[in-house]
């Protein structure tokens, strides 16, 4: 059996993994104390259970990934994590077992292209629109990753107003704009945006566009065959079919790409690690 972990800023999960199912899931919430100390404590409290029927450890981990080392690119995500944490040596010396980490992004995007919406492709990219945007590559059917841990930092790329892209299109960027309009959040404005609601399509549009343009650039930088969409924004209603409208607007050829709903949801980072 493969333990594999979640390690994400609202929630920690993790499962067993037999080769085809996860089993025995179980998750907690990230500790709001997400220091090195506190937040593999709980890492190691939520996986005991599971230890001694285990082989090996899978872990997928927000943050910038490279050879175990995690380190923050967002402080508000992981407290103190700016000059990198060894989390693959740091659960090898408490548990016995080797262990692997992937970003967790990436390993999303091998789970969905082994096992979910890029199963049959060659070059495929998944995108998630959630409280922020990241992503995973793979290429020639290799996932794409970088000695420095610096890879498909999707929400980092700049959009027409020299802008990340995470800053405006992401779910915490609406979930700002849908408060200046006095709505609770960005679930409320794609409510009001699929009610035919002016502002608040304008805006729901706005974030469509930017990931469309997003999708359309990769398909002709690397020639990506398909793209999966997930996160809470990425699956919205609606959210897919405005993206898919505006990269068809684009005609030929960034047009051609295929843009899907991911099939994995919550498990893909689980299942992307266990498979990698």
């Amino acid at each position: 059996m493969i333990l594999t972990l979640d390690i994400g800023g609202t929630k920690l999960s993790c499962a067993l993994w037999d080769g085809t199912n996860l089993l025995e899931p179980a998750q907690t919430p990230t500790p709001a104390n997400r220091t090195p100390e506190n937040l593999l404590g709980a890492c190691l409290g939520l996986i005991a259970p599971k230890i001694s029927v285990a082989r090996a450890i899978r872990v997928a981990a927000c943050g910038s990934v490279a050879n175990g080392v995690v380190t923050a690119l967002n402080n508000e995500t992981l407290h103190n994590w700016h000059n990198g944490v060894n989390v693959a040596t740091w659960l090898e010396h408490k548990t016995q077992l080797e262990t692997k980490v992937l970003n967790d992004a990436d390993a999303a995007a091998w789970g969905e292209f082994q096992r979910g919406a890029g199963r049959g492709t060659t070059n495929f990219a998944f995108v998630t629109v959630s409280t922020g945007i990241g992503g995973g590559l793979v290429i020639n059917s290799q996932l794409h990753t970088t000695a420095h841990g610096l890879h498909a930092e999707l929400g980092f790329t700049l959009t027409d107003l020299d802008t990340p892209l995470e800053y405006l299109a992401s779910g915490s960027a609406l979930d700002a704009l849908a408060k200046q309009h006095g709505w609770s959040g960005a679930k409320e404005l794609v409510a009001r945006a699929n009610q035919g609601e002016s502002e608040a399509l304008v805006l729901l549009e706005n974030s469509a566009l930017r990931v469309a343009r997003l999708l359309a650039n990769l398909r002709a930088i690397l020639g990506i065959e398909r793209a999966a969409i997930g996160g809470g924004l990425g699956l919205a209603p609606s959210y897919l079919e405005r993206v898919q409208k505006h990269l068809l607007g684009f005609g030929s050829p960034w047009a051609s790409l295929r843009v899907v709903k991911a099939d994995l949801g919550a498990d893909a980072g689980l299942v992307g690690a266990a498979v990698y």
